[in-house]
């Protein structure tokens, strides 16, 4: 139902050159991978008779030990769905199209919202249900999990689209999600909880931004739309920079101690080399970050972006998520503490 509605937020900018080729590009690759959803949730039901994940994993826990083909076909089949909704590699071509052709509003929310929901559903149906085969989808994951990082910071380098930019970076933020999932363990369950926090503020920052600078008369998407906003607009070049630092895991931010969190788990878990492929494509994502910060300060154009007045509710929306950006990386102790009361609750 929520992927339903995105399908068609996704297009609705008809006049928009780039929409129609997006929106059919996301329904299309998204239909396909509901069919593989679907089948492994009917192949779950065949085996187990019940659709409650807990007796689906008490059920698959006495076959632990020598998994059937149709368990494993079931895992597989909802892991190809479950990496579509989250941008995982190899699942992961109609992110940037999409990001580009939808509006940045409903860009924000889709690489927010929607990642989150499926974030949750997927944390919550292969640690609940599939625990008890971890050993044979965990190898699929660790692969997935270390594409997805890379291949989200490397060709994230080479885009010239802010949106398109930030696209890639969902898709790498993704992959640090997955790490998480894999770790499993108390640190890692709630580090999921909070990155998807700290992962939602900073985005919804930053497509705010863009959304502001998008409301004009000139297009601002190319990264060098941005040159000189410093010098024309320093309140969205600072807000800007803000959302940009925490993306890239600059502490005090909140993205720094979400990705500490996620790292840490995973080497307590026994995932030393995943978090360090971790580590080192967090710092080399930090060069498309700053590609936008250089741009905004340190360079000047003799058509500076023309900004109308930003509306008062929009304003205050910046300045809370910058607020909470700082918030969430200075004093994370309580939300921490409510991440692991949540997952205590839930298994």
């Amino acid at each position: 139902m929520l992927s339903l509605a995105v399908y068609v937020l996704t297009g609705i900018r008809r006049d928009h050159a780039l929409a129609s080729e997006g929106a059919l590009k996301y329904f299309l690759l998204g239909a396909f991978s509901s069919a593989f959803f679907l089948y492994g949730i009917a192949f779950t039901y065949g085996l187990t008779g019940s659709t409650r994940l807990d007796r689906i994993g008490s059920l698959m826990a006495a076959q632990a030990m020598a998994p059937t083909p149709m368990q494993l076909l079931a895992v597989g089949l909802l892991l190809v769905g479950f990496a579509f909704k989250v941008s995982a590699v190899p699942f992961h071509m109609w992110t940037p199209d999409a990001y580009e052709a939808a509006p940045p509003a409903i860009t924000g929310f889709m690489s927010t919202g929607v990642k989150a929901a499926a974030f949750a559903a997927f944390v919550r149906v292969f640690l609940a249900a599939f625990e008890p085969l971890r050993p044979s989808w965990s190898p699929i994951l660790w692969i997935v999990a270390a594409a997805t990082m890379i291949v989200g910071t490397v060709v994230g380098v080479s885009q010239s689209s802010v949106k398109r930019m930030l696209a890639y970076s969902s898709i790498a933020h993704g992959g640090y999600l997955l790490l998480a999932l894999l770790a499993a363990n108390d640190v890692g369950k709630a580090a999921v909880l909070f990155y998807l926090l700290t992962y939602a503020v900073t985005n919804i920052g930053a497509f705010g931004v863009i959304s502001v600078l998008e409301n004009t008369d000139q297009p601002n998407d190319r990264v060098r739309d941005y040159a000189g906003l410093w010098y024309t607009h320093p309140a969205l070049a600072a807000l800007m920079t803000i959302f940009l630092l925490s993306l890239g895991g600059f502490p005090p931010m909140a993205g720094f101690i979400a990705k500490w969190y996620v790292f840490s788990a995973a080497v307590k878990r026994g995932y030393t080399g995943l978090a360090i492929i971790g580590v080192l494509t967090s710092v080399v994502s930090v060069f498309f970050y700053l590609r936008i910060i250089v741009m905004m300060y340190m360079t000047t154009t003799d058509t500076p972006a023309r900004v109308p007045p930003i509306p008062r509710m929009a304003g205050l929306a910046l300045i809370v998520s910058a607020i909470l950006v700082f918030y969430l990386g200075i004093l994370p102790t309580r939300v921490l503490d409510w991440a692991a009361a949540s997952i205590a609750t839930i298994f």
